[in-house]
C-alpha cells in the first residue's frame, strides 16, 4: 500500500501521477501506424483509471507507453510530473508495472523471487512482508516452488504479488484479472480499491466490469474512431456491450 511505513514513500499531491497530452501510440514509426485517435487524460493521486475498449484498440499499447516501454508516435506522457523515462531511478522506485506477459526469474522459488524484489527496492521487514503477500495471493503452499512448476494462474499471482512487495506511487496493470478465479478477482479489486483510497494511483487495462466499478474513478474508452473519458459505470457498460 502506498505509504512510507514499510520503507515506501509519502503521498504526492502536487503533480498529476499521469498526464497524457494528445498521445498517439502504435508499433510503427509513423502516425499512420497509430492504433487509435490521440489520447488526452490526467490521473491524480487517489484515483483509478480503467482503460477499456475492444481488442485491438490500443489498451495495452497505451499502457506500455505509460510505462516507458514504448515510444509514443506523437504527443507526450508525463509520469510523476516529468516526461516518462523507465530508466530513471525515481520512475523505477515509484512505478510498479505488471504487463500481460510472464516475467520472472526461473531459478528462484516464489518466495526467493519476492524477497529479492522487496530487498532490491529497499523495503524493511521483508520476510514478514513477503509472507503477507504470499498469503494474500494464495501462494502459501507453492512458495517454495519454481515458477516453471506453477500453473498459469499461479504465475499471474506471483507477478501481482511482486508489485505489492515493493514501494510504489503508481500501479500500471495490464489486464490484472487474467487467469484469476472469481474469488481472487474480488480480492484483487478490494486490494486495488484500498491502494487508491490510501492515496496511490492505479491505471489498468481491463475487460472486467467489476474491476472497473470497484477500482476506477474514471474510464478511458478507446475505439478505432474515438477516445473518450467516461464514468466508471459507462466504462463497465461498454465492456458488457462488447
Amino acid at each position: 500500500m502506498p505509504s512510507s511505513a514499510k520503507g515506501g514513500k509519502a503521498k504526492k499531491a502536487a503533480a498529476a501521477l499521469l498526464k497524457a497530452s494528445s498521445v498517439s501510440v502504435g508499433y510503427g514509426s509513423t502516425m499512420a501506424s497509430a492504433v487509435c485517435p490521440p489520447i488526452s487524460v490526467t490521473m491524480s493521486a487517489g484515483q483509478g483509471l480503467a482503460v477499456v475498449g475492444a481488442n485491438g484498440t490500443g489498451k495495452s499499447t497505451f499502457l506500455r507507453a505509460a510505462a516507458g516501454l514504448l515510444e509514443v508516435l506523437g504527443g507526450s506522457i508525463d509520469v510523476l510530473g516529468v516526461p516518462v523515462d523507465e530508466r530513471s531511478r525515481r520512475f523505477r522506485a515509484e512505478v510498479a508495472v505488471v504487463l500481460d506477459e510472464d516475467s520472472y526469474l526461473p531459478a528462484l522459488t516464489v518466495r526467493e523471487h519476492l524477497l529479492l524484489t522487496a530487498r532490491g527496492h529497499g523495503m524493511k521487514e521483508v520476510s514478514a512482508l513477503v509472507t503477507e503477500q504470499v498469503e494474500a495471493f494464495g501462494l502459501t503452499e507453492r512458495q517454495n516452488a519454481l515458477p516453471t512448476a506453477l500453473s498459469s494462474g499461479q504465475r499471474r499471482r506471483l507477478l501481482l504479488a511482486a508489485a505489492f512487495v515493493r514501494p510504489r506511487t503508481l500501479l500500471v496493470l495490464d489486464e490484472p484479472e487474467q487467469r484469476l478465479d472469481s474469488g481472487m478477482r474480488d480480492r484483487l479489486a478490494a486490494r486495488l480499491a484500498a491502494e487508491r483510497d490510501a492515496g496511490g494511483g492505479v491505471i489498468m487495462a481491463t475487460h472486467d466490469p467489476v474491476l472497473v466499478r470497484e477500482v476506477a474513478t474514471k474510464a478511458l474508452l478507446l475505439g478505432e474512431d474515438s477516445v473518450r473519458v467516461v464514468s466508471p459505470d459507462e466504462g463497465a457498460e461498454a465492456i458488457e456491450a462488447l
